[in-house]
């Protein structure tokens, strides 16, 4: 695993319109937070939102979450100064929204460094349109400054003119295609919302599900779902002890087969079983 690994088991969108939402922020056990500019906030308050979720990113007050910023769309009238400017607020992302295309990653890149975005400033790419599945690999490997790609499954059920049903078999073979260009491309990948607030069993069966998957984690529309995602999309005490016992018996075999719990296992299993750890001592790290 990347020595620079950083859950995202959690991530938040809040509205930067919203100043009691920001200051909210702070105490929210989320990994990450997506300050918004786009659907949370009305016309007339963009600016204002762009200036306070710059201060936000740039204060330092929000411990050890990853702080990103979600610009208006390409072509909006807002896009360019809400790219510059988030660029040079230096958070740890900037999220744009219906990138379609790898020269869309590539324009985007250079217009964050031409802001003066620092080198850890990564830009997250949402995918949300049926051009950008079709084109999911090129976007992804488009640039080393892209780290995530960030699902957006409410636009992308109704550009399919599908539906929202429970396990989302429309949209499955999208979140499929989406996932193989982010493991290809050695990038993040962060499953879409899910609408319905108080439906907890819903979400934890929808978190259950992108976990299954392969997602590193969801994203949010509201702090009640943040405790779940968490749960979610950390090993639990079985898979970390099942893992270390794993790599125990592997190792004490002391050739390229070894059993455990009955099982037949090999390299392949024992390289799963340590990025376990791995996201499980993350995760510890957190605190």
């Amino acid at each position: 695993m990347n020595e620079d690994f950083t859950p995202l088991r959690s991530v938040l969108y809040m509205p930067s319109s919203n100043e009691r939402a920001l200051e909210k922020a702070k105490s929210i056990p989320c990994d990450a937070l997506i300050l918004d500019l786009e659907d949370a906030v009305a016309p007339d308050a963009k600016e204002a939102a762009r200036e306070q979720a710059c201060a936000a990113a740039a204060s330092g007050d929000y411990g050890r979450r990853t702080v990103t910023i979600r610009v208006n769309g390409i072509g909006t009238r807002w896009h360019d100064a809400d790219l510059a400017a988030a660029s040079a607020a230096g958070p740890d992302g900037v999220v744009v929204p219906k990138v379609g295309s790898a020269q869309e990653v590539r324009d985007l890149v250079a217009a964050m460094e031409a802001a003066g975005a620092p080198d850890h400033t990564r830009l997250w790419a949402m995918v949300e349109t049926p051009r950008a599945i079709l084109d999911c690999l090129a976007i992804a490997s488009a640039s080393e400054r892209l780290g995530v790609l960030v699902m957006g499954t409410n636009d992308l059920v109704k550009e399919l003119y599908a539906e929202h049903v429970p396990g989302r078999a429309p949209i499955l073979p999208s979140l499929h295609t989406a996932l193989l260009a982010a493991r290809a491309a050695g990038v993040s990948i962060v499953d879409g919302v899910y609408n319905d607030v108080k439906d907890t069993e819903g979400f934890l069966a929808e978190c259950d599900q992108g976990r299954q998957m392969g997602f590193d984690g969801k994203t949010l529309i509201h702090p009640g779902q943040v405790e779940g995602a968490n749960t979610a999309f950390a090993p639990s005490e079985a898979a970390v002890e099942d893992a270390r016992g794993l790599i125990e018996a592997f190792e004490s075999a002391g050739s390229g087969v070894a059993t455990h719990q009955g099982r037949m296992i090999e390299n392949l299993h024992v390289e799963s079983a340590r990025r376990t750890l791995s996201v499980a001592e993350a995760v510890a790290a957190l605190g």
